[in-house]
């Protein structure tokens, strides 16, 4: 269902937001991990969770540029919130381009004996390259869903034994411009000169699509405990790194079409995109609101901020997420080395 048809999307334009920064808890004693949080979304998700007490794992690809997040975000801290003892922020290597390396980088937080109270799934790639990841996956349905997939499922035991726990999967409204899944194009040889992998916006809608369903889907396997919710969201059109309108690459051709048309690209990404202090407060309420809790919101997509909506048709559709579900568990086994 597009939001363009509920009136709940309208009314967000004259209602006030949802929730706040102010509207955090105190989180001490709480455990989270953040994905991707070396920059964007990821980061100020983890300066807003550490902020109010909890200990942060950020789980990243690039130790050096997590270690400089980290620093980044203890200065932040000391500064925005002077209040705060030292913010407790720990390095957690992540790749989710290879399944082996992901389900590696979850039981090395197991072992480390600690409860797992917040998972942010925050962790993505955006209209990059065509490309497959180490395990020969089309690389956006591979690090976006099948990443989140098994880092989720791996840490799962020990978030069900940390209730009140909290699982958040970023989605996006793009996952509406998929019309499905075409499970031949995600994994076969010779599938990177698919026609369908030729749109970076395919790619995307369609990983995107894949981390609803998931959502909706582990949602369902969890209801039975009581204190665990799965919820996901679409953070809105962020100014992020990944956004940005391309620049000229050093030594392309200039001119003043082409000076024009970058000065255009600029103004237009500046009207309709949203700060990331905006864009990361309905993940920020999907993992900290006692309303969650409260009234116990399960399953639930979520638009900025903090405005619950409907997704696609084909998201709801209990058939293809649990053909999702298996197709994900067949090919995490297969690529998954012991």
């Amino acid at each position: 269902m597009s939001p363009l048809t509920q009136s709940a999307f309208w009314k967000s334009f004259w209602q006030r937001d949802f929730f706040s920064h102010d509207q955090i808890p105190d989180l001490t004693g709480k455990v989270a991990i953040v994905t991707g949080a070396n920059s964007g979304l990821g980061y100020a998700t983890t300066v807003a969770l550490a902020a109010h007490g909890s200990r942060v794992f950020l789980a990243c690809r690039n130790k050096q540029r997590a270690q400089e997040a980290i620093e980044r975000a203890k200065t932040e801290i000391k500064t925005r919130f002077p209040y705060v003892a030292a913010p407790q922020l720990d390095f957690l290597e992540l790749d989710q381009g290879d399944l082996t390396k992901t389900k590696k980088s979850a039981q090395e937080f197991l072992n480390l004996g600690l409860p797992l109270h917040i998972l942010v799934n925050n962790s993505g790639v955006y209209n990059g390259p065509l490309g497959l990841t180490a395990d020969g996956i089309e690389n956006e349905f591979g690090v976006n869903h099948m990443g989140t997939f098994v880092f989720t499922l791996a840490l799962l035991d020990r978030i069900k034994e940390s209730q009140p726990s909290r699982i958040v999967i970023l989605s996006s409204y793009f996952h509406e411009k998929a019309a499905g899944i075409n499970y031949d194009t995600i994994y076969k040889a010779g599938e990177i000169e698919q026609p369908h992998h030729r749109s970076a916006w395919n790619r995307y809608a369609r990983s995107k699509l894949a981390n609803a369903m998931f959502a909706i889907a582990l949602a369902r396997r969890v209801e039975k405990e009581p204190r665990l919710f799965v919820n996901y969201c679409h953070p809105g059109y962020v100014s992020t790194e990944g956004t940005q309108p391309a620049s000229r690459k050093e030594g392309e051709e200039t001119g003043w079409f082409k000076n024009v048309k970058e000065g255009w690209s600029a103004w237009f990404h500046k009207k309709i995109t949203i700060p990331v202090e905006k864009g990361v407060l309905t993940q920020l309420y999907l993992a900290t609101s006692p309303e969650i809790e409260n009234k116990e919101i399960k399953g639930k997509y979520f638009w900025p901020v903090a405005l619950e909506l409907e997704p696609s048709s084909y998201a709801k559709d209990t058939k293809a997420q649990e053909e999702l579900w298996t197709y994900s568990e067949k090919l995490a086994n297969e690529k998954i080395k012991a």
